[in-house]
């Protein structure tokens, strides 16, 4: 394992995009510097899915995320500890950030009871039942050693009552406090060999007035960052995107900003204009096990018979092993062979792809031309996303295509 710094953490701005919001910035963690903006690979039951902790790093990584909840229930977070922490668990030289199984809340939403004091919730794995507290939550992310810990929040769908997304706001707010309590004043914690720190979460659905209320209550505890939650789950795009910018202006300039669970190309595009600096997203890596990459021209469904013998990689734009290496054809026949290093070659490409993107991005910033890059990006995957759509539609049932559209 690479050595700590003692160095406590810190967020820098670089540079701000002349005439916009975007940001270049730094994370100063225990585990290294992370430039942003940043996309963190999602490692949920700490392994990022199909791929190598090496595999990762290649790409350029230098954050990922894991999961409070799979993590509590296996193998626990106090074998985790016992045995040095998730970064030695797992074998990863970089920051960690978890979540704090509050999104557990959203998506075991048929499983969950939700009070005052916490969430009673069934496992998904036997049935059991689990009840998580912002305390039990801090004591679980402490364990793990993340160098960024999230605070337990209540997350609802997007099409709720009003009244409902108002009153877990509040519970949010309330919960922060209480996990700022278990953590450390000030959102800051030193144990064992390294600072960790406490990033806030800003609810509120998808009512500005609600998010500003909160953004406010939030804001007065000072933390080291803040996460705006509660979006990407089930609103329309235009709505995300509308949302994403007014809740990342109302959080501290000074302070990251990490919009949870988002997403596509042109949804983190959006954000950064507005100025996010923190992604995170499933997508890379679920995609890819389904036989779906992402490309600068939109999505590319490499199972599809259209590829059975397509010589060409599978962007030709893109640097990836995958890429340098193997065909869309090769992929295909994989896919269809049920080789597990279908989806393996697949997710390399699709964590190198976002990894591209957060490069670009970052090089746009630094040269006061993103808001070009993020039109010309953006435009370019639209394109290439309706004439997926386009050539599914002429499909047929089987994936043999037609010589002309059906009338």
């Amino acid at each position: 394992m690479s050595p700590l710094s003692d160095r406590p953490f810190q967020f820098a701005v670089l540079h701000q995009d002349r005439g916009g919001a975007a940001r270049l910035g730094c994370l100063h963690t225990p585990h290294g510097d992370v430039p942003t903006p940043v996309f963190m690979p999602v490692g949920t039951a700490g392994s990022v899915k199909a791929a190598t902790f090496e595999q990762v790093a290649a790409t350029g990584a230098n954050l990922i995320l894991g999961n409070t909840y799979h993590l509590y229930q296996r193998p626990g977070h106090e074998l985790i500890e016992a045995l040095g922490g998730l970064h030695r668990f797992q074998g990863w030289d970089g920051a960690v950030l978890t979540d704090s199984a509050g999104f557990q809340v959203f998506s075991l939403n048929e499983r969950v009871k939700v009070t005052e004091d916490g969430v009673a919730v069934q496992s998904h794995l036997d049935g059991a039942r689990l009840f998580f507290t912002p305390e039990l939550s801090m004591q679980i992310q402490l364990s793990l050693g993340a160098d960024i810990v999230m605070a337990f929040d209540h997350c609802l769908p997007a099409a709720s009552e009003p009244a409902a997304v108002a009153a877990a706001a509040a519970r949010t707010g309330r919960w922060l406090r209480r996990c700022v309590d278990a953590f450390g004043a000030g959102g800051r914690c030193r144990r064992g060999a390294y600072e960790r720190v406490l990033f806030g979460i800003l609810q509120g659905g998808i009512l500005p007035d609600e998010r500003r209320r909160a953004a406010e209550e939030i804001g007065a505890l000072d933390l080291p960052g803040y996460a705006i939650g509660g979006l990407s789950v089930g609103e329309p795009k235009p709505v995300l995107h509308e949302l994403a910018a007014v809740a990342a202006a109302l959080l501290p300039a000074a302070k990251p900003r990490y919009l949870m669970g988002v997403g596509f190309p042109d949804d983190i595009l959006a954000a950064v204009l507005a100025g996010v600096d923190m992604f995170d997203c499933v997508l890379p890596t679920r995609m890819a096990r389904t036989g779906s990459v992402l490309t600068w021209d939109g999505r590319l469904v490499v199972k599809n018979l259209d590829y059975a013998r397509d010589e060409r990689p599978l962007d030709p734009q893109c640097a990836c092993p995958t890429c340098r290496r193997h065909s869309r054809a090769y992929l295909r026949h994989l896919f269809q062979a049920g080789e597990m290093l279908g989806p393996m070659l697949a997710t390399q490409h699709n964590l190198w792809f976002y990894q591209d993107l957060m490069r670009g991005i970052r090089a746009a910033i630094a040269a006061d031309q993103l808001t070009a890059y993020a039109r010309a990006t953006t435009q370019r995957w639209q394109n290439g996303e309706t004439d997926r759509q386009t050539r599914a539609a002429r499909r047929p049932p089987g994936g043999r295509r037609r010589s002309k559209p059906a009338n």
